[in-house]
């Protein structure tokens, strides 16, 4: 079909490439880019290797654009795939403007010197990718993403309006490590500090982070698990497309083991991300922190056990009430025995190929920017069973 340029070579785009790679009639060329290329170079190795398949790698800063439009102009992709670090998402959406090309993301993007998850600084960018004729596809992950498309097909299928919405994320993995993070610890820990955040009756409602708890008892064996309430960025986007939504929160697994850890952390100020003075030095504490931690993609053949998110969903259908759950559980055995990750980059680099894939064969096709509920979800749902990520629907 055409070119794919992937940008960054962390735990998903590992498995970006890996699932891009296992669909040639749809991306006929890849190239992956990194400001490491021996990060990419190793990846294609493991491509080369698992799938037979050789890519295209480059080395590339993100932040600067120019040299990212350089390399887009040589490479000539359809489509810029961001996994980097969600601080580069207006440098890459930049340089894609620049270019005349699409471009798609997993996360939202951040400042990198306040934690501060809105979509405002990327829909500000919907009139200029509207004028070029472009489309920007943002959070194609899985939550922010699949999530998302699992709310409009609920309201596109099951639900005449959709009341109460509960997304839940449950990692039933152990990796055996005393702290680590299944992505990028910067990201994660800046993610889990903030206030919390819900929607109730037309307004946002703050609470102290991590301070709701609740308990779930997720299906397929998994059983109770304690869940505790954040703000996640798909809430505001969905808040606005779902009809007749009058309470949206977002719940995570945390074990006591890591909250435990956190908590000490936080109370020595190493999840701070104020620079301090060391040596005459500026550094950032969560990012020293980031470098003694494991690496994320180190967890992979450590890490046993299961992931399952999905969206809790309550409202009316023909004049009676119902109440619906879809969700997914991820292997992360099987992930890594497929692609040599754990399921967390898994859930997330999954769903950013099939995202991709909608963009390059037209079945999304659209001029702006765009959040994933506000698209057709069916040809995505299917694709999600075939790719991976399978789905069950459940009445409660």
């Amino acid at each position: 079909m055409s070119k794919v340029l992937i940008i960054g070579a962390g735990g998903v785009g590992h498995v970006v490439a890996h699932k891009c790679a296992q669909v040639p009639d749809v991306f006929t060329e890849i190239m992956l880019a990194s400001r490491t290329k021996s990060k990419c170079d190793a990846i294609a190795a493991s491509i080369k290797e698992r799938i037979g398949r050789e890519i295209q790698t480059a080395a590339l800063d993100a932040d600067n654009v120019a040299e990212t439009v350089a390399l887009i102009k040589s490479f000539q992709p359809k489509l810029v795939l961001n996994v980097a670090l969600p601080y580069q998402d207006l440098a890459l959406m930049d340089a894609c403007l620049e270019t005349g090309v699409d471009y798609l993301d997993t996360a939202n993007y951040e400042p990198l010197d306040e934690a501060k998850f809105e979509y405002k600084w990327q829909w500000a960018y919907q009139e200029r990718f509207k004028e070029k004729g472009l489309m920007a596809l943002l959070g194609s992950g899985f939550d922010p993403g699949v999530t998302n498309v699992y709310c409009a097909y609920a309201q596109k299928h099951l639900f005449d309006e959709i009341h109460e919405l509960d997304i839940i994320d449950c990692n039933a993995g152990d990796h055996g490590q005393p702290f680590a993070t299944n992505f990028n610890p910067e990201i994660n820990i800046r993610e889990i500090t903030q206030r919390g955040r819900y929607w109730e009756r037309g307004e946002w409602v703050e609470t102290d982070p991590l301070s709701w708890r609740m308990s779930y008892d997720f299906p397929e064996g998994i059983g109770p698990k304690d869940c505790y309430l954040m703000y996640h960025e798909e809430l505001e986007s969905l808040v606005q497309n779902l009809k007749g939504l009058k309470r949206a929160r977002f719940w995570m697994t945390f074990s006591q083991n890591y909250l435990n850890h956190l908590k000490v952390l936080e109370g020595i100020g190493m999840t701070s991300i104020e620079p301090v003075d060391y040596k005459g030095q500026k550094i950032v504490p969560l990012q020293f922190l980031k470098s003694v931690l494991p690496e994320p993609g180190s967890l992979g053949p450590l890490t046993k056990g299961r992931t399952c998110i999905g969206c809790v969903m309550k409202g009316v259908k023909d004049g009676k009430e119902r109440k619906a759950y879809i969700y997914n559980i991820c292997s992360h055995e099987e992930a890594y025995r497929e692609v040599g990750s754990q399921a967390i980059s898994y859930t997330t680099g999954v769903p950013a190929m099939i995202g991709a894939m909608m963009m390059m064969t037209g079945k999304w096709r659209g001029e702006g920017v765009f959040n994933m509920e506000q698209l057709d979800p069916d040809p995505f749902m299917e694709k999600l069973n075939v790719h991976g990520l399978p789905w069950v629907v459940v009445d409660l």
